[in-house]
């Protein structure tokens, strides 16, 4: 559909398809709807059968170079006010439903504002039904004499149709008669009054060339999408619950709940756990479609009273499969099964949420409704690009439940079709112009044909073959009449011939008639006996079952006094397991208690053995101490000479050292005595030792004589590599048992109880230290120890 509009800057040339026979545009069709009053105010005026002339009202007249602005619209045809359902239903639908009989899909889906006609389109009313109640009429004048009977096809729940066989689908009819079904007084069935004219459309429209040697049935859905969610309208399950208002409590009924959407094997998709209803007649199809109809979600709005805030979806699915060769069972091969489906949609109204006065859950619903189309748009728009420009934009198909329902017809599962349906008046001017547009970029969008299903390869003819072979046995056993031309009146030769055969005739006929009494009588005969061993066996069948009843009562019995049984063992083990649980906790602790007092038994007895070492020492020192003191004349002090005075060696003594005053004062003649490390003094000599103090754990001043040789490195400094560690330290044998003792924690400080003891130890190390570097940490002694007399 092309606009005559204000030029806009120029695209580039779209691209031709490589084969146009192999696709169908989208059929775009508009429909007007006439004026609801006289005096109202008209902005759309029908200019020929395919095109429609949109000018602006009074109210909202626009000029560019002050000429009155005017834009025309064409589509595959338009219908004015005065066209009639037949009309539009041979146009548009009839095309589909001959598709649909062929095996393929169809969509089609009204279009527009709020009070354009949409419903009236697809539903009809009293005395003139519309689209749908047309479409099933059709259906069943072209399949009527050639229905499968109920339950041969059986649809699975994964969009997919099984065949039966005739015993299989006999007992699912027995047991759908067995249910109770409410009736009417009258017995029969019957439609709401209001629109029992909906569906007597009386056109005995149908399809000229259907497959006389398939069986078909018919099968219906009906769903709705309701603020992007999707419901089954023909769901058991009441929408509005009433409670009894003698019920003091009442239990809830379950909600409607939302529908899912999924892919089927032929990556087709379809809605999981729909409810799929099979018909055989246009009557039970439309009460099944109205018994949905009166559940579908309808509120008032300021542009119509009774407006749809849904998407309904009423989907025909026709499965048809072959006869066998004898042309009397169906083929039992899902191969052979073709399953086609026809979708008739009813849109929402498509208007801004301002002119509705829509409020609450109003304005939310129209805000939904708004998105779906808005996604609808967006998903033709880029399929026009992708076509016309060759691009590869991602249709957004999964943006609304809407468009990813039918993503399948536009990837070409089928033909789309499409009525935009619009009201004349004035206040749907600016709606009606983006209805315009939307269908001008829709009917540029082409859909792929799809592929044509092989034929089974039988021959054709099979369903009246074995009909016709029965009918002319019949005619050839009768003996042939002979020429009943009388020439002469006083022939007496052709009357008797003609007699003569007629008698034969006759005595054929009743030998036929008795025949066929006799095999009545038989096969009734057969049928009693049947029916008598059936009876038997049914009741031999219930003895036994009778009897398995009561074994199977007999082992519930068992099995509740087993279960019984089971559950006071698992509480016996319950509580054993807690008592166990305890005891193991107590055990933990036990041992936790153990350990900690046989660890500290073990502490004390380490300490006892150190402490009666020492002592036994202390004892020992102090002996010989005395001995020697009371047999040697006085010792004056003296400085210890240092093993290796032959060397030259750098004295680093830190300014924080304190003089020891004792008998093994360290002492290294001719050094060099340096406060801080220097490299001078290192390439002076090849001996280095640091006097380091540091406080011990009894409080004492512990002396280190950090010892190492000098050697030159390459790069022309000085290096130091630490050999030896010389430990000296100060303890008295008498003071530290002095201290510790509680019955005198002030102990004299005289010469007498402070004796005093050097001990030296000594260390190896290899350390190496660059000349020019400081000492760590552990090298610096920054406390002031506590002085004794010595």
């Amino acid at each position: 559909m092309k606009a005559a509009r204000a030029k806009t800057p120029r695209r580039p040339a779209p691209k031709k398809p490589s084969n146009p026979s192999l696709k169908d545009p989208v059929g775009v069709y508009c429909r007007v709807r006439p004026l609801s009053r006289p005096d109202q105010e008209c902005c759309i005026e029908v200019i020929n059968e395919t095109t429609v002339q949109i000018h602006p009202p009074d109210g909202y007249r626009v000029f560019r170079n002050g000429e009155y602005r005017e834009t025309q619209y064409s589509f595959k045809e338009v219908f004015g006010t005065l066209v009639i359902q037949k009309e539009l239903f041979d146009v548009v639908a009839k095309p589909l439903v001959e598709d649909l009989i062929r095996g393929k899909n169809g969509l089609l889906f009204t279009y527009g504002v709020t009070g354009s006609g949409k419903t009236h389109t697809m539903t009809g009313s009293p005395g003139d039904g519309g689209l749908l109640p047309r479409c099933l009429d059709m259906i069943f004048n072209s399949i009527g004499p050639f229905q499968a009977k109920r339950f041969v096809f059986k649809l699975d729940e994964k969009n997919g149709v099984d065949v039966q066989c005739e015993v299989d689908a006999l007992l699912e009819r027995q047991k759908r008669d067995a249910m109770p079904v409410p009736k009417t007084p009258s017995g029969k069935r019957q439609i709401d009054p209001e629109f029992a004219d909906m569906i007597n459309v009386q056109d005995h429209c149908k399809v000229e060339e259907v497959d006389e040697d398939n069986v078909y049935s018919v099968f219906v859905s009906y769903i709705e999408i309701y603020n992007n969610y999707i419901y089954d309208l023909l769901e058991e399950a009441p929408f509005d619950p009433i409670k009894p208002k003698f019920l003091v409590f009442s239990p809830p009924l379950r909600p409607p709940q939302s529908k899912i959407l999924r892919e089927d094997q032929n990556h087709n998709m379809y809605v999981t756990g729909c409810t799929e209803v099979e018909v055989k007649s246009t009557e039970e199809a439309f009460e099944v479609f109205w018994r949905g109809q009166k559940k579908r979600r309808i509120a008032n709005t300021q542009l119509n009273r009774e407006s749809s805030r849904s998407h309904s979806v009423f989907i025909i699915k026709l499965a048809q499969a072959p006869l066998d060769a004898d042309g009397d069972n169906v083929l039992q091969e899902k191969e052979q099964i073709t399953l086609s489906q026809l979708s008739l949609v009813d849109l929402a109204g498509s208007e801004r949420t301002n002119r509705t006065k829509a409020e609450g859950n109003r304005l939310r619903e129209a805000g939904n409704i708004n998105q779906s189309l808005m996604t609808l748009r967006t998903c033709i728009e880029v399929l026009r690009e992708n076509q016309m420009y060759g691009t590869n934009k991602m249709v957004p198909y999964r943006d609304s439940k809407l468009t990813h329902l039918f993503k399948n017809y536009f990837d070409g599962e089928g033909k789309v079709r499409m009525i935009v349906c619009v009201n004349p008046k004035a206040e749907d001017y600016e709606e009606s112009l983006q209805v315009m547009r939307f269908a001008e970029m829709t009917q540029e969008v082409e859909v792929a044909r799809p592929v044509d299903k092989p034929l089974c390869g039988l021959t054709p003819g099979r369903r009246f073959r074995n009909q016709q072979s029965v009918s002319e046995m019949l005619l050839q056993s009768f003996p042939p009449l002979p020429s009943c031309e009388l020439l002469d009146v006083n022939d007496d030769q052709t009357l008797p011939k003609l007699i003569e055969v007629l008698e034969k005739r006759h005595r054929l006929r009743q030998m036929l008639s008795e025949e066929f009494a006799k095999n009545v009588l038989t096969f009734k005969t057969m049928l009693q006996e049947f029916d008598s061993s059936v009876v038997s066996k049914e009741n031999y069948i219930q003895g036994k079952l009778s009897e398995k009843e009561k074994i199977i009562a007999g082992q519930k019995m068992e099995l509740e006094r087993l279960e019984k049984k089971t559950k006071t063992l698992e509480y016996k083990i319950e509580i054993l397991e807690k008592t166990a649980t305890i005891y193991e906790e107590d055990k933990r602790n036990l041992q936790q208690e153990l350990e900690s007092k046989s660890q500290k038994l073990q502490r004390q007895a380490s300490d006892k053995r150190r402490l009666e070492a020492r002592l036994q020492g202390m004892v020992a020192e102090t002996t010989m101490k005395w001995e020697k003191e009371c047999n040697a004349p006085p010792v004056r002090l003296r400085h210890r000479r240092s093993r290796s005075a032959g060397e030259r060696w750098v004295d680093h003594k830190p300014p924080s050292n304190l003089p020891t005053e004792t008998v093994m004062q360290p002492h290294v003649p001719h050094a060099i005595t340096v406060a801080a490390a220097s490299e001078k003094a290192l390439a002076k000599c090849d001996k280095y030792m640091l006097t380091h103090q540091e406080l011990a754990s009894d409080g004492e001043i512990e002396t280190k004589l950090i010892k190492g040789d000098v050697f030159k490195t390459r790069g022309g400094g000085q290096a130091v590599q630490f050999t030896e560690i010389e430990t000296l330290k100060q303890e008295s044998p008498t003071g530290r048992k002095r201290r510790s003792s509680p019955s005198n924690p002030n102990p004299p400080e005289d010469a007498a109880d402070a004796e005093w003891t050097d001990v030296e130890t000594r260390c190896s190390v290899a350390v190496e230290m660059r000349a020019g570097s400081t000492l760590g940490p552990g090298y610096q002694h920054h406390a002031q120890p506590k002085r004794r007399k010595p």
